[in-house]
């Protein structure tokens, strides 16, 4: 009863976590330090988002492409925070507040279909993994994305002086850049195996009665490897031919939309086109 009582409030802390989110995005644009209200705005936004998601996974748990988008927004967000400790100029602040409020929105409009009872303790912790990677490259395309401007202001760098912009200073430097995009790269990797693995070795475990071939090509699987084969080239490129620049930011664009299609691109078209249609 208690938890039926506090669905009620999902739309009333869904429609608040975005307002913070909009409000710390406001806060945050253009400045080079967090101020002590965009960290506090911030804070209630992801703690508000916190609750929204968990109220979604509660009785009766529902799944689909929207909360997937609004878990990884926040796991984006948190690690953030958490590395935002040792570089704070890093200016992906206001970017990701706007994320986390059209996320959050999502969750609410489409939160998917009813989740069915695991046929196995292991389901929890497969989509934990496999969501926790998901957020990892989402932090890895941000940075990758860092890595282009920073480029591009180097490129540029007497002209944009000229004109008077004032972004270069509290841009990271490249190779710092670079540096954190494999790093997060390397651990959304980690994660993206250990799911893969366990999905391959416990398919009948973690979806009941179905032959491993079934699972083994499904749409998912396929685009899950196929991000995985990606992701794999380019860590490898990286430690044996040295790849970086924009050679290195094409294939973390390309892995992280190939794995975005494995799961959240075919919950979206059965969730929203095929049900419209």
């Amino acid at each position: 009863m208690i938890v039926a009582s506090a669905q009620s409030y999902v739309p009333i802390l869904t429609f608040a976590s975005a307002l913070a989110y909009l409000a710390a995005a406001g806060v945050c644009h253009g400045r080079t330090q967090l101020s002590r209200g965009g960290a506090a705005l911030l804070g209630v936004a992801a703690l508000l988002h916190a609750v929204v998601i968990g109220l979604g996974l509660a009785n009766p748990p529902r799944f689909g492409f929207g909360p997937a988008l609004s878990m990884t927004a926040w796991l984006a967000l948190l690690a953030y925070a958490i590395e935002s400790i040792n570089y704070p100029l890093l200016q992906l602040r206001w970017r990701l507040a706007v994320t986390g409020a059209v996320t959050v929105l999502l969750a609410w409009l489409f939160p998917g279909a009813p989740f069915k009872t695991p046929s196995s303790d292991l389901l929890p912790l497969h989509l934990a993994l496999g969501l926790a990677s998901y957020g990892l490259f989402a932090v890895a395309v941000w940075h990758a994305w860092l890595m282009t401007r920073a480029e591009a202001r180097m490129r540029e760098g007497p002209a944009l002086l000229r004109e008077g912009a004032d972004e270069g200073p509290r841009m990271l430097p490249l190779l710092t850049l670079e540096r954190l995009t494999f790093r997060f790269v390397t651990l959304g990797f980690v994660l993206l195996t250990i799911t893969i693995l366990q999905g391959w070795f416990f398919s009948e475990q973690l979806y009941g009665a179905i032959t491993s071939s079934q699972w083994r090509w499904s749409h998912k699987t396929i685009f899950s490897l196929l991000s995985w084969v990606v992701f794999a080239a380019l860590l490898w490129g990286r430690h044996s031919l040295g790849w970086r620049g924009q050679r290195a930011v094409r294939m973390v664009y390309a892995g992280a939309g190939l794995l975005l299609l494995s799961y959240v691109g075919y919950h979206f078209v059965l969730e929203v086109i095929l049900r419209r249609g």
